[in-house]
Parts: structure tokens; sequence; C-alpha cells
């Protein structure tokens, strides 16, 4: 699988050029060799295959992120200028969209996602993560190998979170499927984002049936968004789009941040031990591995006029790559970065961004990923892996399909 290359424009003199494609097979199987040449070769970087620029050092990346005015996202987040050409599908009102309409649809969504909210939920998350991992312990107190991404990672995000936005049961598999198309239409239009486009065409009237009013249960997320509506804070033809965003950014980076948290653990023993011997490390641990194995590897943004960033000159109508998952282990920033380390205070990574765009879900995130380590850590003794995990790759998520675990039961 290669990625198709776009037109080539003429390098810049002041920035290096890389012949690197972030978006091969290769790079996304195994990221961190090309990511340290990327880091190495200066602040800002060309890569000539797309014609774009990239910046993937964290002070850089967090810069970018900052300067929302001259870094903007209404052009689109993926390799596609929405100013040059017709976007794929309607624009998120939250990834790509710039203040005002941002600021609107962001200060709905905050108010929903709040601190008190979130915590609200917490009893509910707790006990569910216990259920699912009691259930996949049963299992291997019987000698079954487990599958951590199947019987954990996939379905408990698909639980809880839909639950919270109020969607109905059946059906929620789809969530997937469209999650993966969302996420490869950021990266070129490859073999990636052909075979995501051809197997979400079925589901993509289901997802927007359900985002319906009529669809969500009363008192749920989705049932707040079309509230904020009949308040006037957004329109009523923006409340479906909102809800899509939920359905859309909140599942799929929520089962890969678990995945490659559950992986981190696995190849680390030691540091499931202190998990183990202190449970209330889970939430640290969660951010560890999101700073380490990163779900959300990349983001774009275009520039809205000429700028200078880190003594590079800048056209205005410029891609720039941030390279997240590269910043989150930039020694510059972290001490020993490639080491997974849960005593780390990895507060500042890059994992879910920064600036009026940081996830605006990302409390909700770390809930899920809390209770399940923690969970975790109170029932399970050992976990090891038991084979090669299968990646799933997508050209803007770092994905696992399968992984097979031995667990010893506490």
């Amino acid at each position: 699988m290669d990625s198709v290359t776009q037109p080539a424009a003429a390098a810049p003199a002041d920035v290096p050029a890389l012949d690197i494609d972030p978006f091969s097979a290769a790079f996304l199987t195994d990221p961190y060799p090309d990511h340290e040449r990327l880091r190495e070769a200066g602040p800002v970087t060309w890569l000539s295959r797309y014609g774009i620029y990239a910046v993937a050092r964290h002070a850089e990346v967090r810069a970018v992120f900052a300067d929302h005015a001259t870094f903007v996202s209404s052009a689109g987040v993926g390799l596609a200028n929405f100013h040059k050409e017709t976007p794929f599908r309607p624009k998120s009102l939250i990834l790509e969209a710039d203040p005002p309409d941002h600021t609107r649809a962001r200060t709905v969504l905050a108010r929903i996602l709040s601190p008190r909210v979130v915590t609200g939920l917490r009893e509910t998350f707790a006990a569910e993560a216990e259920a699912m991992v009691g259930r996949m312990v049963a299992r291997a107190a019987a000698g079954a190998v487990v599958d951590g991404i199947k019987e954990l990672a996939e379905p408990y995000p698909l639980k809880v979170f839909p639950d919270a936005v109020g969607l109905e049961a059946e059906g929620r598999e789809n969530l997937l499927l469209y999650g993966d198309m969302i996420f490869n239409a950021f990266g070129p239009r490859n073999e990636l984002f052909a075979r995501a486009a051809a197997k979400v065409q079925p589901v993509t009237a289901w997802i927007m049936q359900h985002c319906a009013r009529d669809h969500l249960r009363p008192g749920g997320f989705g049932d707040l968004i079309y509230r904020a509506a009949d308040a006037g804070e957004i329109s009523v033809a923006e409340a479906p789009m909102l809800v899509r965003s939920f359905l859309s950014a909140g599942v799929d980076t929520t089962v890969n941040g678990l995945g490659n948290a559950l992986l981190c653990l696995a190849n680390h023993p030691a540091e499931y031990a202190k998990l183990r011997a202190d449970p209330g490390l889970a939430r640290q641990a969660f951010d560890e591995a999101t700073r380490f194995e990163a779900a959300v590897q990349t983001f774009f943004r275009t520039t809205s006029r000429d700028v200078e960033l880190a003594g590079a000159r800048i056209p205005a109508g410029s891609k720039i790559l941030m390279l997240l998952a590269a910043a989150n282990r930039d020694h510059r920033q972290w001490p020993d970065p490639a080491r997974f380390d849960i005593g780390r205070r990895a507060t500042g990574h890059m994992g879910f961004g920064s600036g009026i765009h940081a996830c605006v879900g990302q409390v909700v995130a770390r809930l899920e990923g809390e209770v399940v380590l923690a969970a975790l850590a109170r029932q399970v003794a050992t976990i090891e892996p038991a084979g090669e995990p299968t990646r799933r790759l997508n050209n803007t998520i770092r994905a696992i399909a399968s992984m097979p675990l031995r667990l010893t039961p506490a």
C-alpha cells in the first residue's frame, strides 16, 4: 500500500526537504524512526512528496495549535484544502471551524461535557469497566487467550459513550466503520481511504438517521445538544452535525487510546506491576500511554497569512502537518522520551491537541481510560502478549485490529 503522491511543489530554500511519506504503510506501521528524522532535521521541514510543511518538535506543534488565527482549521484538518476544493462531507462545526462559529459550537459542547457532568458518569462507567474486565478475566481463568481489542478496547467505548449520548444499542458497530473513514479522509486519497470509504457507504445513512432527535434518548448528550438549538445557541440544522461530531470523534479515538494503553502495559510488565500496586495511578498511566503511543498521530492546519515559524518563512495558504506523536517523544520536552513510565507526569503532551481546538471530550476519554485501567489493576495480576498484535493502518489514527493477551487473574 503506497500513498497517492500530490503534484510536486518547489521546495522552499530555508527549510530542510525530506522524502518521507507519512501515509505509507511502512511509516504507519512504525513511525518512530522517521519521527526522529523529522525532529532532528529542523524545527520546520518540507515533505517533498506532498509539497507541504511539517512540524515534529513539541515547541513548534504547540505554537501552531496556539495561534488559531494564523494556522486555521476551516480549510480542513487533513491534507485537502477546503478553500480550494469541496469537502468530502459537510464540515465539522468543531474540528473544521474557526471562531466565531467554532466558539458557539464549542461553548455548547464544553457545557455538556463539563467536569461536573462527567463526574456524574463515573459510577456507571466504573461499574461497566469492572463487569467487562471481569468477563474477560473469567475467560482467561478458563485457559483462553483473550483479545484485548475485541473483548475490551472496542466494546467498552461502544457501550458507555453512546449510552451517554443517548444512542440506541442496535447497530453501534457502524460507528467504528464511520470513524475509520473519517480519520482516513484526513490523509491523501490513497488505498486506505478508498477501502474505508467503500465500507462506510452503506452506514452513512444510518449515522445521519441516528443523529436525529427522535433517535436519541431524552436527557443524553445528544438531547442536550438539541435543547441548545431550542434555546437559540446553535441552529436547528447544526444540532445533528454536532451529534455526528460526538459520535465520529468520541468512539474511535478512545477505542485506540485504550488499545494502545493495553499494549504498553503488556509490553512493560514492571510498569503494570506499579499500577497493580497502586490502582490510583490509572489516570496517570492512561495519560502516559497517550503520550507514548498517541491514538491521534497527526493533524493539519493551513496558514491564513504569510508567517515566520522558527525562522522558516511560510506563505499564506500553505498546509502544515503537525506530527503530534513525534512531539510527544521530543527529548527537548521530555527526559528519556522513548521510555514508557507511568510515574511520569505527562502533562502537556499533544495527544489531545492543544489550544482552542483541544479535544473537547478529553475529560470523558480520560475517565474511560482511568476506570478501565483501574479495573484491570484490581482484577488482573499480570498481562502478557500472547502473540503479535495486528495493526489496522489508518492515515491519522494509530490503531490495532486485534491483540492476543494472556492474563493471570488476581
